[in-house]
């Protein structure tokens, strides 16, 4: 079991990723940066929140700020209240870019992974990988 699940998300991820390029030209580490910021309240996230909820170091999740900074997606701001705390923030363009390249993304979803599966088995997986994510959550320690 472990071994096919394994397997299959590498090989998923690895579909999603070139779905979301080729339709976008955004790597699908890129689209949850897009994701999350399109989500948080004025469109912009402490960078040490960002890490967490990618999953990232926060040396990786600077370099994909880097980059997406560079493509003028993204942008970086101080905070007004405390100086050494940056923000990672959605840029209009980002926010145009995410918005076009969401519908590619979530018809590769639904065709590479939920068609496959009944509702039963959506219910039972979304139990299962909710379970795990909140048990492997640790909080890091680290500054936002």
């Amino acid at each position: 079991m472990w071994r096919s699940y394994f397997e299959s998300s590498v090989l998923l991820q690895q579909a999603l990723d070139d779905r979301l390029r080729e339709a976008s030209g955004l790597s699908l580490p890129e689209y949850n940066v897009l994701l999350l910021l399109s989500e948080a309240p004025e469109r912009r996230l402490r960078m040490g929140a960002l890490a967490r909820a990618m999953v990232f170091s926060s040396s990786r999740l600077s370099y994909q700020i880097d980059v997406l900074e560079r493509r003028g997606l993204v942008c970086r701001e101080r905070d007004e209240s405390d100086a050494r705390v940056i923000h990672a923030c959605l840029t209009d363009a980002g926010a145009r870019k995410f918005d076009a390249a969401a519908r590619a993304h979530l018809t590769a979803v639904r065709e590479l992974f939920l068609d496959d599966l009944d509702a039963d088995e959506v219910t039972a997986l979304d139990g299962v990988f909710t379970r795990l994510r909140t048990a492997l959550r640790v909080p890091s320690g680290e500054p936002d």
